[in-house]
C-alpha cells in the first residue's frame, strides 16, 4: 500500500519537481576535465600552472565543467581560454570518481590550429613535449594519461 502511494505521488510530481528532489537527495559532483592534446608530430601540450603546487606545476590542460556543458566541450573551452589554441576532441580515455565529490574525465584531443597566447593569470608557460621527454615536475596522474593512450602511427 505505501509503495503504491509513493509511486502515485512520484508520478504526480512530474519533470522539474522530480529532478529537484533527485538533485537534493543525491550527491552533486564537480567534474574535472583534462585534455591530452597532441600535435601532428605526436608531441603533447603541457602547461605550467600558476595555481598548482610548485613541485608539480606542469600538467595537461585542465579545468572544471560548467553546468550543462558537454565534457568534450570543456576540453575545447579550457584549451582555448588557457592557450588560445584550437583542438578537436577525440576518445574518452579516463573516467573515475576522484577525491571526495569530484569526477575526473580525460579525453584525447588533436591540435587543429591557433596562435599560442597564454592566460597570464592561470598559466606561466606552455610547450609541446615528446612523450619520452616530459618535465620532472609533471603531475604524476597526467604522466600516466599521456603514456596510457598513444594514437596509432
Amino acid at each position: 500500500m505505501l509503495k503504491r502511494l509513493v509511486a502515485r505521488v512520484w508520478h504526480a510530481l512530474r519533470g522539474r519537481t522530480q529532478w529537484r528532489l533527485l538533485w537534493l537527495a543525491n550527491a552533486t559532483f564537480m567534474v574535472g576535465v583534462t585534455g591530452v592534446v597532441r600535435n601532428a608530430d605526436g608531441h603533447v601540450l603541457l602547461l605550467k600552472h600558476r595555481l598548482w603546487p610548485a613541485d608539480r606545476q606542469w600538467g595537461l590542460p585542465s579545468g572544471f565543467a560548467v553546468r550543462g556543458e558537454e565534457f568534450g566541450g570543456t576540453v575545447v573551452r579550457e584549451v582555448k581560454e588557457e592557450t588560445g589554441l584550437d583542438v578537436r576532441v577525440g576518445e574518452l580515455i579516463h573516467l573515475r570518481s576522484g577525491f571526495r565529490l569530484r569526477l575526473e574525465v580525460a579525453y584525447e584531443a588533436e591540435f587543429t590550429g591557433g596562435t599560442l597566447r597564454l592566460d597570464p593569470f592561470e598559466i606561466l608557460d606552455a610547450g609541446w613535449f615528446p612523450p619520452h621527454a616530459l618535465p620532472d615536475t609533471l603531475q604524476p596522474a597526467h604522466r600516466t594519461l599521456i603514456h596510457r593512450q598513444q594514437p596509432p602511427g
